[in-house]
């Protein structure tokens, strides 16, 4: 052990001076101790050459190259796909926790009896690098099978000699910070006494990107699946849903992880965006909570700026983006948030950021997703006798869909309980957790107990799923609440993500909550109520009036161009003599996804009597011209009836939404699909408008696209004819890729396809190791 103290204690504290040649170092004079009266500072180090005369094997080894083995490297660590190690000039990409090779040419043969090596990794941009904080590592090279290095530390062996090259083999421990490292190689002979040892510096001019691992037992990322970890952490596309609980839509969704500037932006955020330590960076947990806070903008002008105004003036549409890389590629060059973005976006950014650190992530939709912003786990509405809706009271909110993350790690500081697996985190900006814009990690296994103190925001992220939904009839501020509807199994509805292997739903509902209405369900429940720190009563519907049955008719498959209908069925089931009179509203709203209602399309009355033993069906139809002109993003409508008996005062209300379906994107392709073969992609779409539609576009996003390619049409495309482009592209790598296709034009908008495809070696001799070993 003496060896290696020796050896830290000689090379570690030198101050490292630019450029990468080797520059001969000697230790600082020591300061005299306290109380001997000097005030003497210590003098820096002093450049000296090397020494003059006797043989070559009596001088300090010199560096001359280093070889950081990039793509051998890249292969064992599962990174050879990132742009960084693809690049003419390469720069490796390591997973911690895992061994890599560096390659060093001396001046002269290696001596192992007089030479000591010790290689210094420092955190770049670290202000005070130390070994306690993990932000520099002092690392003497031993020969294989020493055993005078620590288990837990930073390890460098000497695995090979051949003539003036060295080949080492250096293993960073699990939990070293994530980010951006440099290397320096100290040299000197172990005879020299420490007072007059010459050293030797070399700075290596490339940093190191390390990155966390889900391959390796020890890292807290890790995931056993090899399937999960290809889907989760190497897939480089997906689908996110958007839509409503009753039509959910699939979109594709580039995540681009390993594209130009990506890993470096995602570096990027962790050092200079927001608030995280240094220290920090080795934590995945306060690593993904910052990420969902940089993500958005509000606190400290990170990557994307939200926008739910409807006015996307200065940036772009939320529905034009078809993936993360243009986002992350711009910000990283302009360092401004990018403008815009709504809750998928952020989404797919995020899990991009995550899979480009090596954090298994994946982006999960909820339908009916609750908006709780005072903590109660209800969400109320208030209407009033003519079904308008009071919005100075009406303060939550259901979202038709809302997209967040999903994580993966363990959760020791929440142990014992089991807390680990899938983590949730939101980097939409909706409410201030500690200060800042950002939600999560919250373990989904506490959400399903209904544990809504566990950090973080977990009682948030439960009333997303959970909360109960309440309808009142307010008549004034003198007269009393009526309550006319509750639903207790409304609010998260067919939680969604992409399978696993497959370009198909996986439904994951039943990780968040127990069964509607079951026993589980409801006894989770009131363990939440129960320990929610707000007061408040739960309240029960008034007793069902038995002789009116009502039907409110749910919405088929609406394309978009076509008419509509909302009806209300009502059916008098007394047989006998007794007839009842009825008041109903029918009304087709536009709203956002977020739940606000935006333009009213129609309202239309009836007053109904029906005789006994009678069904009748009130009907209001809604033609593409009356709601054209009031569409707002996502094409969205919301449709309520609002009934009266007139006899009992008995109330009945219902409400849904729906949105109206968009064509799909056709894409054909023409040619093999080989690593460096170019082949032809062509997109279609029929214009399903009874209008022609003019200013478009199509956005293509594919293997061998650095950035996303716009293709102009020339001319309008007139109703139910097509829209067609063809490009080239040329695949750089070989595996499953996927090209996405987007369409916009004045009249149509956030339209899109995809295709997988699977792209060959060059060669049939190109063997490649398969990533999920």
């Amino acid at each position: 052990m003496g060896k290696c103290l020796s050896c830290l204690t000689s090379l570690g504290a030198l101050i490292r001076p630019n450029g990468e040649s080797a520059i001969p170092l000697t230790p600082s004079r020591k300061p005299k101790p306290p109380g001997s009266g000097s005030t003497e500072l210590p003098k820096p180090p002093t450049e000296l050459k090397p020494p003059e005369g006797g043989s070559i094997e009596d001088q300090v080894l010199v560096v001359q190259n280093v070889d950081l083995c990039v793509s051998e490297n890249a292969n064992n660590h599962y990174t050879s796909e990132y742009n960084l190690v693809q690049k003419d000039k390469p720069k490796p990409v390591l997973r911690r926790g895992f061994p890599f090779k560096v390659k060093i040419v001396f001046n002269r043969i290696y001596n192992g009896e007089k030479d000591a090596i010790c290689l210094v990794f420092t955190v770049k941009g670290a202000p005070n690098p130390t070994y306690a904080q993990g932000t520099m590592n002092v690392i003497p090279v031993v020969p294989t099978g020493d055993d005078v290095l620590p288990s837990d530390g930073w390890q460098a062996r000497l695995i090979f000699v051949d003539d003036k090259s060295t080949t080492l083999e250096v293993s960073s421990i699990p939990n070293s910070n994530v980010g951006e490292w440099t290397l320096d190689i100290d040299t000197k002979l172990k005879a020299a006494r420490d007072e007059d040892a010459q050293t030797l510096r070399y700075s290596v001019k490339d940093p190191l990107f390390l990155i966390f691992n889900p391959w390796c037992k020890q890292d807290t990322v890790y995931m056993s699946d090899p399937e999960c970890r290809k889907e989760y952490v190497l897939n480089e596309s997906g689908l996110i849903w958007r839509g409503s609980h009753n039509r959910l839509r699939p979109c594709i969704w580039n995540y681009g992880q390993f594209q130009e500037n990506v890993l470096e932006c995602c570096c990027y955020v962790l050092s200079h965006v927001g608030r995280l330590s240094i220290v920090g960076r080795a934590d995945p947990i306060r690593v993904v909570r910052h990420i969902s806070s940089v993500v958005n903008s509000p606190d400290d002008n990170g990557i994307l700026m939200g926008n739910w105004s409807g006015d996307y003036s200065g940036g772009q549409t939320p529905t034009s983006w078809g993936g993360s890389m243009a986002i992350l590629q711009q910000f990283f060059k302009t360092k401004k948030p990018v403008k815009f973005g709504q809750c998928w976006v952020f989404s797919g950014v995020c899990t991009t950021v995550c899979r480009a650190l090596g954090i298994p992530a994946r982006s999960v939709t909820n339908f009916s997703s609750a908006h709780d912003t005072h903590n109660s786990l209800t969400i109320d509405y208030f209407f009033d006798e003519e079904g308008e809706p009071i919005e100075r009271l009406n303060i939550d909110s259901i979202w038709n869909f809302h997209v967040w993350n999903e994580v993966w790690m363990e959760r020791p500081d929440l142990e014992p309980g089991g807390y680990g697996g899938w983590q949730a985190i939101d980097a939409t900006p909706q409410e201030e957790s500690d200060g800042a814009f950002r939600c999560g990690p919250s373990s989904v296994v506490a959400i399903k107990r209904g544990e809504v103190q566990k950090p973080y925001d977990t009682s948030f992220l439960f009333s997303e799923v959970n909360a109960d939904k309440v309808y009142w009839r307010y008549r004034g501020p003198s007269q009393p609440l009526k309550l006319i509807n509750k639903k207790t199994d409304i609010i998260g509805q067919f939680l969604s993500t992409k399978a696993v292997g497959r370009f198909e739903r996986d439904d994951v509902t039943e990780e968040y909550k127990y069964a509607e209405e079951s026993k589980e369900e409801r006894e989770t429940m009131m363990r939440a109520l129960r320990s929610c720190r707000n007061v408040f009563s739960r309240y029960y519907l008034n007793d069902d009036f038995e002789d009116v049955q009502f039907d409110f008719e749910l919405l088929d498959d609406i394309i978009i161009g076509s008419p509509f209908s909302v009806k209300l069925k009502a059916k008098n089931k007394n047989s006998k003599n007794k007839e009842h009179n009825l008041r109903v509203i029918l009304r087709v709203d536009t709203m956002l996804y977020t739940g606000q209602l935006k333009n009213l399309v129609k309202k239309d009355k009836f007053e109904i009597k029906l005789a006994p033993g009678v069904e009748e069906e009130m009907k209001m139809s809604v033609s593409y011209d009356e709601y054209d002109k009031m569409l707002v993003e996502h094409c969205a409508f919301n449709i309520a009836a609002l009934a009266t008996v007139v006899e009992t005062n008995f109330d009945y209300y219902a409400q849904d939404d729906f949105r109206v379906r968009k064509p799909d994107i056709a894409i054909e392709t023409e040619g093999d699909f080989v690593q460096g073969q170019e082949f032809t992609v062509q997109a279609t779409l029929m214009n399903p408008l009874p209008k022609p539609l003019t200013k478009a576009m199509f956005i293509l996003e594919g293997p061998g696209i650095s950035q996303p390619v716009k293709l102009t049409l020339k001319g309008n495309i007139p109703p139910e004819k097509e829209a067609k482009v063809s490009c080239k592209l040329t695949p750089k790598t070989p595996g499953e890729k996927t090209i996405v296709a987007k369409f916009q034009s004045r009249e149509l908008e956030d339209v899109d396809g995809f295709k997988n495809i699977n792209v060959r070696p060059k060669t049939n001799l190109t063997n490649k190791p398969d990533s999920n070993n």
